[in-house]
């Protein structure tokens, strides 16, 4: 498999460190609100690639953290009268709900940065020692310059970084591109004891420590939005090979923006959508499907057209695979257009797998799923027992790569025993060719909500949705 990798802007064969063991870190988000869906982008293409890793028979030692103590959260917290672990909890609750309903596949941990600070000391005790950090009025920070290496991600030379650097004159750094490992206690902030005095870390600090405690001092793939490259992965890089002298991460992945109706999303222009908001109102496999027909390091539009038009997408799947189901009850054991359902099905899968190989590009792969999908209703109707459910096992094997079709249950659409009574009235009277007995139940049938189509397999019956 090939992967971009960030760091050196090329297409990389994708070989993890360990003989089937693929070791990645996501950056996960800030729990002081909702999550939005630009944080859902990350989400739903990681958990993607983490999905076909381990069909290729990975295991995936798969880390997302929490930030749970940052400036947003302090604020919040103070704002509605709690503590930042109580804010932490209501919204890591949350993201969970919203994640499940996504597929999103629970991380083999999830860890809390508030969990790890006598790592994070010590990470930064460490840096002091070699000289990497120092120590002013309580707050310690990183010395840029002195890591050779910095820019090598976002490929920016040290003094375009200078020209484009805030400086804030109430920081006593030593130069403006150094930042801080740990911040001194103020007013109002929730605050640990350290060798340097009270106070808490810094954002960067937090994945650096995380990574290397769960994945290793070299990990396989990092992984986050565009908009980490600099300064957040960039400072990672430095803090993490300052410390150990190696490689932090061998592939770096970034999926791109999400834009609203061509916009950038903002509270402020009135064009922000949480997930929450998009998944009580549509299919949240719709979502799911929306980001992946969209190759993961372009620019993506939303816009309720869009999402509208992914749910429709989605149904014909769901459709197709409820159309499989049914036929499957009722074929013969051989037919004349098995081979070429059969033959149509094993292309396509070849070239689904080979879109995926190529940087996981979901754009390509989802169109070969839809053009299994036209295949199947299109010769379904005159296939074996046999391919039909060779149809329906690789729809399935497909989909499960890409989380969707996993909200089906022929059992949660189980047919009431009153209507199924009211058609089998219909179809004796369809026998004995009494039509306007037969047109009457029908119309009761629909007026309960169910239609009925007769197909050359038996009667088919379906909700009215």
């Amino acid at each position: 498999m090939k992967l971009y990798n960030t760091l050196s802007q090329t297409k990389e064969e994708f070989e993890p460190l360990e003989k089937n063991k693929v070791k990645m870190y996501v950056c996960g988000p800030t729990v002081y609100d909702f999550i939005h869906i630009g944080n859902a982008r990350p989400l739903i293409v990681f958990d993607t690639l983490r999905r076909y890793f381990e069909y290729k028979g990975y295991v995936v030692i798969y880390i997302q953290n929490f930030t749970d103590i940052e400036d947003k959260m302090i604020n919040r917290a103070n704002k509605e009268g709690i503590t930042v672990f109580e804010l932490a909890e209501r919204f890591i609750k949350e993201y969970y709900k919203d994640a499940d309903r996504l597929n999103v596949k629970r991380a083999t941990k999830n860890p809390r940065a508030t969990e790890e600070i006598p790592d994070m000391i010590a990470l930064i005790q460490k840096l002091i020692d070699k000289g990497y950090a120092y120590v002013v009025d309580g707050d310690v920070y990183f010395r840029t310059r002195k890591f050779a290496e910095y820019g090598k991600l976002s490929h920016k030379n040290i003094e375009e970084l200078v020209a484009g650097a805030r400086v804030d004159l109430s920081e006593k750094k030593e130069d403006p591109l150094d930042f801080a490992l740990w911040k001194a206690k103020k007013e109002g902030e929730p605050a640990w004891l350290s060798p340097w005095g009270e106070g808490r870390p810094g954002w960067h600090i937090e994945c650096s420590v995380m990574a290397m405690k769960y994945l290793g001092e070299t990990i396989d793939i990092h992984a986050g939005g565009q908009d980490l490259i600099f300064p957040h992965h960039e400072n990672e890089i430095a803090q993490s090979e300052a410390a150990t002298g190696k490689p932090f991460a061998r592939f770096w992945l970034h999926n791109g923006y999400v834009n609203i109706n061509n916009e950038k999303m903002s509270k402020s222009l009135g064009n922000f959508f949480t997930v929450r908001e998009i998944i009580e109102k549509y299919h949240p496999e719709a979502l799911r499907l929306f980001m992946l027909q969209a190759h993961y390091r372009k620019p993506l539009n939303f816009s309720i057209d869009l999402i509208e038009q992914a749910e429709v997408a989605l149904k014909r799947i769901y459709t197709c695979y409820e159309n499989l189901e049914f036929l499957i009850q009722n074929a013969a054991s051989s037919s004349e257009s098995d081979d070429k359902l059969k033959a149509a099905i094993e292309d396509l899968k070849a070239k689904f797998i080979d879109a995926m190989e190529d940087d996981l590009n979901t754009a390509e792969a989802t169109g070969y799923l839809f053009e299994m999908v036209r295949e199947i209703n299109t010769h379904a109707n005159s296939c074996s027992k046999e391919v039909l459910t060779f149809a329906k096992d690789t729809l399935k094997e497909l989909c499960g790569i890409l989380g969707i079709l996993e909200q089906y249950s022929a059992k949660e659409e189980a047919i009431p025993q009153e209507i199924l009574e009211l058609v089998e009235k219909r179809n004796q009277a369809r026998k004995l060719k009494n039509f306007a007995e037969a047109d009457r139940i029908r119309d009761e049938l629909k007026s309960l909500g169910y239609i009925v189509l007769d197909t050359p397999q038996g009667t088919k019956i379906e909700r009215i949705k």
